[in-house]
């Protein structure tokens, strides 16, 4: 099932890169996964040049689960942070005045309390990227349903340009910073250390 996913959204990316199918039908159907018999939803993923680079799947699986499906291409080798953010809006204009980052649109990571890092419930695994610059997983999380990702500002899914650390700083690891002085700093905390935001896709409902 995983591979013959991949293939078919692979293929996918391949066409509409081609400029021979359009990205509402790329991301419609995806091969053993029955049409609206459970909420589903999808991204198109772009850079801040606005072109599609890849698109994840998100479906709704038995236990309150949800499986995310993504497929990447056009980005530089290595791991990058991948995670659902809390507003559905992907501006590449819109900069953070502090990190200089793009995509500040999508706001933080998406959050269903607790508010931890390790508690975020947007946090996936790092995204790895081969060396020709395609990436795809597959990843099954119980930190969010479906449905919830359509509250009032929507979703979105982004990709940094680092590895995120998950906030896995070891105490012999010091900053300067109350009461300790060691462990996770607050950047750490907010973001994992990801970097800047090198691609962003706005989260829909699959129809």
């Amino acid at each position: 099932m995983f591979h013959r996913t991949c293939l078919a959204l692979t293929v996918a990316l391949g066409a509409l890169a081609a400029g021979t199918l359009p990205a509402a039908q790329a991301t419609s159907r995806t091969p053993g996964i029955s049409q609206g018999s459970a909420p589903s939803a999808k991204a198109v993923i772009k850079n801040t040049a606005g072109k599609n680079i890849g698109f994840l799947r998100i479906d709704h699986r038995p236990g309150d689960k949800s499986r995310l499906t993504v497929t990447v291409a056009g980005l530089r080798a290595g791991y990058h942070g991948f995670h659902v953010h809390a507003k559905g809006v992907c501006d590449p204009g819109a900069i953070d005045p502090v990190t200089r980052s793009p995509f500040a649109s999508a706001g933080p990571h998406f959050t269903i309390p607790p508010v931890a890092h390790s508690g975020h419930s947007g946090d996936l695994p790092n995204l790895l990227v081969a060396a020709d610059g395609t990436g795809e997983a597959t990843v099954v999380t119980d930190r969010f349903r479906v449905a919830q990702l359509f509250d009032a500002d929507g979703s979105s899914v982004v990709v940094h340009a680092l590895p995120d650390n998950h906030s896995n700083i070891p105490d012999r690891y010091s900053h300067q910073g109350p009461p300790s002085g060691v462990g996770p700093d607050a950047e750490t905390l907010k973001a994992g250390d990801s970097g800047g935001r090198v691609a962003c896709g706005v989260i829909t409902r699959n129809q």
